[in-house]
C-alpha cells in the first residue's frame, strides 16, 4: 500500500470514528504493517493536508481526531440555537483547583476556595467523566482523592496537564476558566440530544458566569476566594 493509500485509510477512519482513534487501533486498519513512526508521519501529513481548513486533525489525550477549529463555532452555533448549560464561577473553580493541584480532597478544595463546596458538583462532575478518585489519604475518615481523566483532557482538546496555561495572573485565571467552560459545554453540546440537559447545580450565592467572571476580577471584587493560591503549583504534581 502506498502513501496516498495508507493516508485515505487513516482520513476515512478518523472521520467515521466516534471517539477519538489511538495509535494502536489505526495499527489494526493496516494488520500491524505500519508501525507506529509511520503512523505518525502519516498523521502530519495529514493535518498538513487540512491546514487551513475548517476541521483540523488534533491529538488529544485518547488519542487522534478530527474537530471543527475554535474559530468555527459560532457559525455552527447558529445550526443549535439552544444553548448548552452555563457552569457556574463554583463549578469552574472546583474543575480547576483538581487540575492544578490533583490529587486534592474535597477538604483541600474548600480551603482554597474559601467556602463549602457543594457535593452535588463533585457528584456530577464525576458523571460526566471529568473527574474521578483515584485513591484516599491515609488520614483520618480516609477523604477521596480526585484527579481528573483523560476525558477532561479529551473535552478541552488537550494531550497531557502541561498544556494547560500557567496560573500566573487574574487575567490568565480568567482564562483558564473560560478554557474550561468552553470544553465543558462542547462536549455537553455534543451528547446533549442523546442524554437530555446536563447542567450542574449553583453552589448556594456563587452562581456566577465565567464572562462575568472575569469582569468582576478585572474591577477587583469577585465574590469567592480567588484561585491565587494555585499559582506556583506544577500541573503533574
Amino acid at each position: 500500500m502506498n502513501t496516498t493509500d495508507a493516508k485515505r485509510v487513516l482520513e476515512t477512519a478518523l472521520i467515521c470514528a466516534q471517539q477519538p482513534l489511538p495509535l494502536r487501533e489505526m495499527g489494526v486498519l493496516f494488520n500491524g504493517a505500519l508501525t507506529a513512526d509511520t503512523l505518525k508521519l502519516l498523521l502530519e501529513d495529514l493535518q498538513n493536508d487540512w491546514s487551513g481548513r475548517g476541521v483540523e486533525l488534533v491529538h488529544v489525550a485518547t488519542g487522534w481526531r478530527f474537530q471543527s477549529r475554535p474559530q468555527m463555532r459560532e457559525f455552527l452555533d447558529r445550526l443549535h440555537p439552544e444553548k448548552p448549560p452555563r457552569y457556574t464561577r463554583a463549578t469552574l473553580e472546583t474543575l480547576a483547583i483538581i487540575a492544578y493541584r490533583q490529587p486534592v480532597t474535597r477538604g483541600d478544595m474548600e480551603d482554597i476556595r474559601g467556602v463549602t463546596i457543594n457535593s452535588m458538583i463533585l457528584k456530577q462532575l464525576e458523571d460526566r467523566g471529568w473527574v474521578e478518585v483515584i485513591g484516599h489519604r491515609e488520614t483520618v475518615g480516609r477523604p477521596g482523592l480526585y484527579a481528573t481523566t483523560r476525558q477532561f483532557l479529551d473535552d478541552l482538546g488537550l494531550e497531557s496537564l502541561d498544556q494547560l496555561p500557567v496560573m500566573d495572573t487574574t487575567a490568565a485565571q480568567a482564562s483558564m476558566l473560560d478554557q474550561i467552560e468552553f470544553g465543558m459545554s462542547a462536549a455537553v453540546a455534543g451528547d446533549e440530544a442523546a442524554s437530555g440537559p446536563a447542567g450542574l447545580p449553583d453552589d448556594p450565592g456563587t452562581g456566577l458566569p465565567v464572562a462575568e467572571l472575569s469582569e468582576a476580577a478585572d474591577a477587583g471584587h469577585s465574590q469567592d476566594a480567588p484561585l491565587t493560591s494555585l499559582t506556583a503549583t506544577d500541573p503533574n504534581a
